[in-house]
């Protein structure tokens, strides 16, 4: 996992970074901190959270041992399934 303010000095060169490393395939899910989610990549949720709330991951698997949970958004049925087993 690799937090975005993490890939770079300034915001230009941890895109550029980032960028890299989804083309290698090495990034292919994104979390937003604060709130312990994660989705894929292009979810339009996502897109809208601030540099230094962005988390990467390689897969669902690393995102779910951090302790994250699937985006009501872009994994609706993996949230569906985390919120039944997650309810109180």
């Amino acid at each position: 996992m690799i937090r975005q303010i993490d890939a770079g000095v300034d915001e230009a060169s941890q895109k550029k970074q980032l960028r890299k490393l989804i083309r290698q395939g090495t990034i292919q899910y994104a979390g937003y901190i604060p709130g312990k989610i994660y989705g894929r990549l292009s979810c339009s949720s996502g897109k809208r959270m601030k540099a230094k709330n962005r988390i990467f991951f390689s897969n669902e698997e690393e995102a779910i041992l951090a302790g994250y949970r699937p985006c009501g958004h872009c994994l609706k049925e993996r949230y569906k399934m985390w919120k039944l087993t997650h309810s109180k």
